[in-house]
């Protein structure tokens, strides 16, 4: 972004803070997934509660950022920024110190609020450039802040082998605080049109939500990431139940989608101004689909091996880094002076959508049920989201024939 000096708090946001502060959010999200097996026997509680420290966490940061993105609006970027990771970092530390699970899961919900980074970072990029170049610059942020979460369970799969599941927690910790010194040292405001109260972007809702664009964009959101957040539900029971992988082994095996995400997000930095955004949600959506198909083929075809469930989710990785940077940017530049209520609704409808499916891939398996339902939760969620982006590109022809056919030039 132009005008941008580092650590220096009266100019726009590095991209190095604005990946931090992303990376936050996505961390608390999986860092401890191969420790959930370990929490369950900590607290005594069943598999199936202990995971709801993943849809919990989801629900939560869907309702929050329906506040989070207006409050931005109406009282800037920063000071809601920096007031969110605060808010996560107490809410963190009470989960360490959590004594029964019901207690802990409260905790996860409060740290919800690290959702912040993520949703107001995108509006900030949207503030600077436009729809073409937010997606790039989004892309290009995702890209950076995926190292962690590609990292996260790797390392939070060791620590919870070597020190329990409450050092995945600390790890957590220590780099919230990082990502809150950068804020709170680098990051300029860069909402230069403060919106005159709080109520009058709710009373922006409504114009959002009759844009058949945003609806289009929002569900194509929801829908590709959907197939990553059944994979977060469903995941660490399957690696243990039916492969029986180890904690570190399960964090290794996560990292093949962490890479195709990477991977996604470069691509989508690189290609995304030149070919548009449309195209490119679309490319992300088909390529998450025909992964799920080869994950499903090889399953019939009576392949057991982890490798053959783990390798193609690479591919669910590759096209939410392709779609979800440009859906996202999409979301934002439908009405680009409500970029702040825009991103948090759009993210609202994305991560409840994901809660839903992570809380159903909970419940389609079973021991020994195999991978197979929740590859097919997976690739109806890849197909929906082709079919919403094709709708977006079929509104933007038939928006575009209408200019055309009103121009004067007519």
């Amino acid at each position: 972004m132009s005008h941008q000096r580092f650590l220096d708090r009266n100019t726009h946001p590095h991209i190095i803070t604005l990946v931090m502060a992303t990376a936050f959010g996505a961390l608390a999200m999986n860092l401890f997934l191969p420790a959930l097996p370990s929490m369950a026997r900590y607290f005594n509680a069943p598999y199936s509660t202990a995971q709801y420290a993943v849809s919990l966490y989801l629900a939560a940061t869907a309702v929050m950022q329906l506040g989070i993105g207006p409050l931005s609006d109406r009282f800037g970027r920063r000071p809601l920024m920096a007031a969110c990771l605060a808010i996560s970092l107490l809410a963190t530390l009470a989960g360490i110190y959590a004594t029964t699970i019901e207690l802990f899961l409260a905790a996860r919900v409060i740290q919800g609020t690290a959702i912040a980074g993520m949703v107001i970072g995108r509006a900030a990029i949207r503030d600077v450039v436009d729809t073409d170049q937010a997606a790039s610059k989004i892309g290009y942020v995702t890209m950076g802040m995926s190292l962690a979460p590609m990292v996260g369970p790797v390392i939070g799969g060791l620590l919870d082998e070597q020190f329990g599941w409450q050092s995945t927690f600390w790890l957590l910790f220590g780099f919230g605080l990082v990502a809150f010194l950068l804020v709170w040292f680098d990051m300029g405001e860069t909402n230069s049109n403060l919106s005159s109260s709080f109520t009058q972007q709710f009373r922006s809702w409504p114009d959002l939500l009759r844009s058949r664009r945003f609806w289009g964009y929002s569900l194509t959101s929801a829908f590709g990431s959907g197939t990553f957040y059944a994979f977060l539900g469903g995941g660490p029971f399957l690696a243990t139940d039916f492969y029986e992988l180890t904690p570190s082994q399960y964090g290794l095996h996560f990292a093949f989608v962490s890479l195709g995400y990477i991977t996604g997000n470069f691509i989508s930095g690189r290609f995304s101004a030149r070919t548009g955004i449309n195209r490119m949600a679309l490319t992300g959506g088909i390529v998450i689909a025909l992964g799920m198909a080869l994950a499903i083929s090889l399953q019939h075809a009576g392949f057991s091996h982890p490798l053959a469930f783990f390798m193609p989710i690479t591919m669910v990785g590759l096209g939410n880094g392709i779609t979800l940077p440009n859906a996202n940017a999409g979301i934002v530049s439908v009405r680009p002076h409500l970029a702040g209520a825009a991103s948090g609704l759009g993210g609202f409808l994305q991560v409840s959508g994901g809660a839903i499916l992570a809380v159903l891939a909970g419940k389609v398996l079973s021991h020994g049920s195999g991978p197979l339902p929740l590859l097919y939760v997976m690739i109806t969620s890849a197909v929906l989201s082709i079919v919403t982006i094709t709708f977006v590109i079929q509104v933007a022809r038939s928006e575009a024939a209408k200019q055309a056919g009103n121009s004067p030039a007519q």
